[in-house]
């Protein structure tokens, strides 16, 4: 049985890590153990940051919202109430979003809110 050594495969795969390493420093993006240990950890610091995006996110819609309601006499929540009651479908990023970019248009929605309640 003739020795095989994988010598392809193997290079395809230093390869595939070393460029996924591309622009690390020093022996990181150059060494291939190294370069793969630290493309791994980026690659999960990755896949847990996309999830955290998205906090992130809702926590910025969400302050922009309190601030803009507050600046009108209104709470956050007793807000989110009144869009509920007026069947308005609109979620946290668009609203915050005519807040940032139409203050008048969300004066006339706080307006809205504001007629609703007893």
């Amino acid at each position: 049985m003739p020795r095989v050594k994988h010598a392809p495969a193997s290079r395809a795969r230093h390869k595939k890590v070393l460029k996924r390493a591309k622009g690390y420093r020093q022996g990181r993006s150059k060494l291939f153990k190294r370069a793969k240990e630290f493309s791994e950890r980026a690659l999960t610091y990755a896949w847990r940051d996309r999830r955290r995006k998205k906090r992130e996110f809702r926590k910025l819609w969400i302050a922009r919202l309190t601030a803009a309601c507050r600046s009108r006499g209104l709470s956050y929540s007793a807000f989110l109430a009144g869009v509920k009651k007026l069947g308005c479908n609109l979620n946290r990023k668009n609203l915050s979003e005519i807040a940032f970019h139409q203050p008048e248009v969300f004066s006339g929605l706080v307006e809205k809110i504001r007629g609703l309640s007893p």
